[in-house]
């Protein structure tokens, strides 16, 4: 089978790829954009294409067994144009990454680590044990609560629990695992939860029913000194409202990983919104980062080749997208 990696992103998973695989396959790298006919040739020849991108603009793959998104989002696949016949699968890996940088940025706001260094470099002892000065919080004396419970979700919470916070989740159905979680909410009726929570995590993907779903009534239902992460896709979150919060002081700090706006193009200055999140001092902004890591490259290698073993063998791949 022809196998094409296209894209940057893609890409990124062929070193060691045919390893992996039950048999000799031809392995294509393309670039994101299509530029010669050899290109459009390589591309409207796969047997299997991995990809973050597919609409009208490219050619029909006119013999495509299986589409692999190497993520967790498909939104950027315009899945009514993909053949018929074709497989559209996803993959994770990525919580435990995820779940990592989650607890990295809460415990920032309770061990003030690069502060207290930069304090003593200059002889301060702000924080030294026994003066009132410089107590700090504990993270463990906080509630977290998790829209969506999906892979990152159940990866969060878990690791919530570990440091002894109180986990409230808002899903569409009941967690299987109850030990993890403490209050649980129709998602239909995640603002409830928000006043009980000292943070809300989205882990949401962007669908039609999860556009805007944090809107400005929810920002005004979360406490004071809320802190908002988004590591779900931008968009669950409304924009301007978010923007308003932060800026009015309707919570007090927020974690955003996942935005509005990206880079066309490798190296291009891009502001992650069309608004001026980045004079916020309130706002802790990483660029799509929280679930990048060695670790993920390896498991989504090893899904997506498992995939293209299973289709090479005339089974089902895993992580079908109903179509």
């Amino acid at each position: 089978m022809k196998v094409v990696f296209h894209g940057a992103n893609a890409s990124t998973f062929h070193p060691g790829f045919a390893e992996l695989l039950d048999e000799a396959h031809e392995l294509v790298l393309l670039p994101d954009h299509l530029g010669s006919d050899a290109d459009w040739q390589d591309y409207a020849s796969a047997d299997v294409i991995i990809g973050i991108k597919f609409d009208e603009t490219f050619p029909t793959p006119r013999s495509l067994k299986l589409y692999q998104v190497p993520g967790a989002g498909y939104d950027g696949i315009r899945v009514p144009e993909l053949p018929v016949e074709a497989d559209l699968c996803n993959c994770f890996g990525h919580e435990i990454a995820i779940a990592e940088y989650a607890m990295c940025a809460l415990l920032s706001r309770h061990v003030p680590l690069a502060d207290a260094d930069a304090r003593l470099r200059k002889g301060d002892w702000k924080y030294w044990a026994g003066g009132p000065s410089g107590m700090r919080t504990e993270l463990g004396s906080t509630t977290i609560g998790i829209l969506g419970y999906g892979h990152i979700g159940k990866a969060i919470a878990q690791r919530a629990k570990a440091f002894g916070m109180g986990v409230q989740v808002a899903n569409r159905s009941m967690p299987e695992d109850q030990g993890q979680v403490d209050a649980f909410y129709e998602i239909d009726n995640f603002k409830e939860m928000l006043a009980n929570v000292d943070v809300v995590v989205n882990t949401l993907p962007l669908a039609e029913n999860t556009t805007g779903l944090v809107d400005g009534k929810a920002f005004a239902s979360m406490k004071p000194n809320a802190v908002l992460m988004n590591v779900g896709r931008g968009g669950v979150v409304e924009e301007e409202a978010l923007f308003k919060a932060l800026k009015d002081g309707l919570i007090e700090h927020a974690f955003i990983d996942t935005w509005y706006q990206y880079p066309t193009a490798p190296d291009v200055e891009t502001f992650p919104s069309r608004l001026p999140f980045h004079e916020l001092s309130n706002v802790t902004m990483t660029p799509h980062m929280s679930g990048w890591t060695h670790g993920t490259i390896e498991r989504r290698k090893q899904t997506m080749a498992e995939n293209i073993n299973l289709i090479g063998h005339g089974k089902e791949p895993n992580n079908r997208i109903k179509r």
